[in-house]
């Protein structure tokens, strides 16, 4: 699943940063075709906003939920109805994916799939930290963090669809406050995901200048 439903304000641009152009095509093409690559990837889901514009009523690659809501949470929740709705099963598993972080490659996601289909919870990409980490107050150095046990959450984060729709439910009448990712709604859930190491270069496109250097890369893997 790749929720664009999101505008990416902070990118800038007069399209949302999903379909601004990388590389001569819009960005989530680049995405897309990664887990076209993936044998095992059997079905691949897009929710956009009800009036999204971008994609056409019918596409052969991919299947629309125009049910896209006002968080990222609440376009993955509704996503995943729309999945059930379709005939998904609540044991098939899932794998959702940011629509910005265009640098994924198929071996990134088969060794996700890898990891997580003998676990009983599942997991997600992640990059050890690798960085000094530092506590602020009022713009200044409080203290240094120990990063041993940090880790940098990515996508694709895959889990069974029923155990995430019951986490994302169980949020739902609070706004969904506190989920930020698949992840961590499954935490609040009393679950542990699997952490399965992902790659630097596999960074989401936030800022105009991020868009330079997924250019490279992409020219760099040519």
């Amino acid at each position: 699943m790749l929720p664009c439903a999101g505008v990416g304000a902070r990118a800038g641009g007069d399209l949302p940063k999903q379909y601004q152009p990388v590389l001569g095509q819009p960005m989530v093409m680049h995405t897309l075709a990664a887990f076209q690559a993936v044998p095992r990837v059997t079905h691949v889901w897009v929710v956009v906003a009800p009036t999204d514009g971008f994609w056409p009523v019918a596409h052969p690659a991919v299947s629309l939920a125009r049910c896209g809501g006002n968080s990222r949470a609440g376009s993955v929740f509704n996503g995943l109805q729309a999945m059930r709705d379709a005939g998904a099963r609540a044991t098939d598993w899932v794998l959702v994916h940011d629509a910005a972080r265009c640098l994924i490659t198929p071996a990134q996601i088969t060794a996700l799939m890898d990891a997580c289909e003998p676990d009983p919870v599942g997991g997600l990409l992640a990059l050890k930290l690798p960085d000094t980490l530092k506590a602020e107050a009022a713009g200044r150095v409080v203290a240094t963090v120990d990063r041993g046990d940090k880790w940098l959450a990515q996508t694709p984060q895959m889990f069974r669809l029923g155990p995430l729709q019951a986490a994302l439910q169980a949020q739902a009448a609070n706004g969904f406050a506190g989920v930020t990712d698949e992840a961590s709604a499954m935490e609040l859930a009393g679950h542990a995901p699997l952490l399965v190491p992902g790659s630097a270069q596999n960074f989401k496109v936030t800022y105009p200048e991020d868009f330079a250097l997924a250019e490279a890369i992409l020219r760099s893997r040519a």
